[in-house]
């Protein structure tokens, strides 16, 4: 997951706002706060408010792996729809 509560648009320093594609595409196997289990692919983490902000973003409760996944043109690309699908397949592939 990456830092998607960061507040540019510009996509080249990261994560558009209100994207969430990274919260809710990937199986996340780490517990989170309300998910001690983790949450599986395509499953919507509970920490993602309705704005697909994290609620968890500069709180040493988010997962490690949230912390490790950053923005990237190639994969989130220019559009929330797309983020979705690569991440998606990716998910699979892996």
């Amino acid at each position: 997951m990456s830092d998607h509560a960061r507040p540019s648009n510009d996509e080249s320093t990261g994560c558009r706002p209100g994207c969430g594609a990274c919260c809710i595409a990937p199986s996340i196997s780490s517990p989170i706060p309300g998910m001690p289990e983790g949450k599986p692919a395509g499953v919507r983490c509970q920490q993602l408010d309705g704005r697909n902000l994290c609620r968890l973003f500069g709180d040493p409760r988010r997962p490690l792996v949230c912390l490790r996944f950053d923005f990237d043109i190639e994969l989130c690309g220019d559009h929330r729809d797309v983020a979705l699908y690569r991440i998606a397949a990716l998910e699979v592939a892996t």
